[in-house]
């Protein structure tokens, strides 16, 4: 048998007897470059693979039990008997091989050619580079990272967390300390090390899209939000199961049982856990869901991270169940509290204020604070005798309807039917217009209830309202908040009646001061922006919050579907808006989220912005 060259990748064919060699091509050495002419052809083609097999050379292939190394080779005829020694059971094969089958096997020789394709040679080395540069690099995924981070993130991150051989950790900084960006260098260390490979991430609803948002821009780590559209789209499959890195929401997994079954039944390596405050304990025996869920999911995972800018709340045993959540055996009563709060380091554990939070020194050796003393005017009106009167109306009904609320025996209605009076004089005390609509919609539930009260009794709301209603998604709020303003104190149909009449002329009073077009509250706005130039520097940028949906029309609707032109566009300026309703989509879908955030940047002059924790 010839020796051959090895080419990477191409299981070559050489040459049978007869064929002709072009000159220079032999196969001095033992091993030689083996190409050879076809017959008429004059164009080069592969050699065989018998011609390459000699002593020494390791061949696999179909036809044999596992990879042998050639220890000899007997011709018989036209076939071979080819004597070997198995790489893994180390036994001796000799299968007698016809040329079509030694044609079959892959052969790896004795020295390589060096002739592979050097670009994909340089990919594998720049990925096994790569996968060993943490060793040494120590702020390896700042290379692999959209970010410029802070003095105070590396050191959470660098002299914190990865000194620990288990990360167990509640980071507790002030708001605005960064900490999703901590979280996600956290991640990118962990993968670049191969410690972690499924990473959950545990937020309130309204924040779910924010963390996936920021993971991908920031990190380019691909996150799913996990939500019951998911359970119900994949019967048979567990989403949690089917995806490495996944967001959900606290509030939704921790209450509904087929999400937390189905998560439970997952393994995850590392959980990161935002707002985790909301995990509350105030005894052994009185365990929140969310509490609960905590601890399900700190068994679950090698690494834990709890973030929160609130993490006592004043209550020493309600603080050592918290922390126990990162390691039970340390945390295990108040007196380990009391014994960390002496030694003045508690384990696991970071708090850093706003004021201790500094740049990196500048060209002077000067390092600055990064959160310099924010200017905030509270800028006061007061209702004139119109307005003043209308809400004097409005609180007495609001009155009445929670005295008949407090009577009532169904204490889930009674609390809904408070909370909805509650509702009222917020939305007062953002617009008019705001209150108004409510008032419509609860005339209309009323009179509907009239039409047919049968009907309504098997549609009554038996719903609690939840406790964290501030962080539910938008959408799910105002599904909430629709279905509160259907509830009413009596079906009694002359209650119905008198109840309509009194709404009825509380609307009406709306209307009035609406047609009117001197609402307080608007006039100070408008005041306000022509004070601050607003409408003589098209290039100024104003940011509005808005608590309320109607309240978010009234100011920025685009007069279709039944909703207003808004006051702001009355005025002539340029205007986009944000609310929960809307899709994500994309840059160049209009109605979408990031097209909004992109019309804003580049061309509206004022982005109204409905925020379920923001009164406006």
């Amino acid at each position: 048998m010839r020796g051959l060259v090895y080419h990477p990748g191409d299981h070559e064919r050489i040459e049978h007897p007869g064929t002709v060699r072009p000159p220079g091509a032999g196969s001095s050495g033992g091993v030689a470059s083996c190409k050879r002419y076809s017959p008429g052809h004059g164009r080069e083609t592969r050699d065989a693979v018998s011609d390459r097999i000699e002593v020494g050379v390791i061949v696999d292939g179909p036809l044999l039990p596992e990879p042998i190394r050639v220890i000899a080779l007997v011709p018989l005829g036209a076939s071979v008997k080819l004597i070997g020694q198995g790489l893994r059971s180390n036994q001796v094969h000799d299968p007698i091989l016809t040329q079509a089958q030694l044609d079959q096997l892959v052969v790896t020789p004795l020295q390589p050619a060096f002739d592979g394709d050097p670009a994909r040679f340089r990919l594998g080395i720049e990925a096994q580079r790569l996968a060993l540069a943490y060793e040494y690099d120590p702020y390896f995924s700042l290379s692999i990272a959209r970010v410029d981070p802070l003095p105070h993130q590396l050191e959470a991150v660098y002299d914190y967390f990865l000194k620990m051989p288990r990360i167990r950790f509640l980071l507790a900084d002030d708001p605005g300390s960064g900490k999703t960006i901590m979280a996600g260098l956290l991640l990118k260390e962990l993968k670049a090390r191969g410690i972690v490979k499924r990473t959950l991430v545990v937020a309130p609803a309204n924040l779910t899209f924010q963390w996936q948002r920021e993971l991908k821009d920031k990190f380019a780590e691909n996150f799913s939000v996990i939500r019951s559209e998911q359970l119900r789209a994949n019967y048979g499959v567990n989403p949690w199961q089917e995806q490495d890195q996944a967001i959900t929401s606290v509030s939704w997994v921790s209450v509904i049982e087929e999400a937390r079954e189905s998560l439970l039944r997952s393994r995850w390596d590392l959980v990161i856990v935002d707002e985790a405050h909301r995990m509350a304990a105030y005894a052994d025996d009185r365990k929140t869901l969310a509490y609960q869920l905590g601890e399900r999911l700190s068994e679950m995972t090698d690494h834990y991270l709890l973030m929160t800018a609130t993490p006592h709340k004043g209550d020493p045993e309600n603080f050592t169940l918290f922390l126990a959540l990162l390691d039970r055996d340390v945390y295990a009563d108040v007196s380990s509290l009391k014994e960390a709060m002496a030694r003045n380091r508690a384990p696991f554990y970071l708090r850093r204020t706003k004021e201790a939070l500094v740049t990196f020194p500048d060209e002077d050796g000067v390092s600055h604070k990064i959160f310099t003393k924010r200017d905030v005017q509270t800028v006061k009106f007061t209702l004139d005798g119109p307005e003043m009167d209308f809400y004097d109306a409005l609180t007495r009904y609001v009155e009445d309807q929670s005295i008949e609320a407090s009577k009532d025996n169904n204490q889930i209605r009674g609390h809904a039917l408070a909370f909805a009076m509650a509702m009222l004089q917020r939305r007062m005390a953002s617009t008019i217009y705001a209150v108004r609509r409510s008032l419509e919609r609860m005339m209309d539930r009323r009179e509907r209830i009239l039409n047919d009260p049968e009907g309504f009794r098997r549609e009554i709301f038996s719903k609690r309202i939840p406790d964290d209603f501030d962080e539910l998604e938008e959408a799910d709020q105002q599904t909430l908040l629709q279905e509160i303003e259907n509830v009413v104190a009596s079906y009694d149909p002359d209650v119905l009646r008198r109840e309509i009449a009194e709404i009825g002329r509380l609307v009406a009073e709306a209307k009035a001061l609406e047609e009117r077009e001197v609402e307080t509250k608007l006039l100070k706005l408008k005041a306000l922006l022509m004070s601050q130039g607003v409408f003589d520097d098209p290039t100024m940028k104003l940011l509005i919050f808005t608590e309320h949906k109607d309240s978010l029309d009234y100011l920025a609707g685009d007069g279709r579907d039944g909703r207003p032109v808004g006051k702001l566009r009355e005025w002539g300026l340029t205007v986009t808006q944000i609310h929960g309703g809307m899709k994500i989509g994309d840059r160049d879908t209009p109605g979408s989220r990031i097209h909004a955030e992109r019309e804003f940047r580049e061309s509206a002059q004022v982005l109204v912005e409905r925020s379920a924790n923001t009164l406006t």
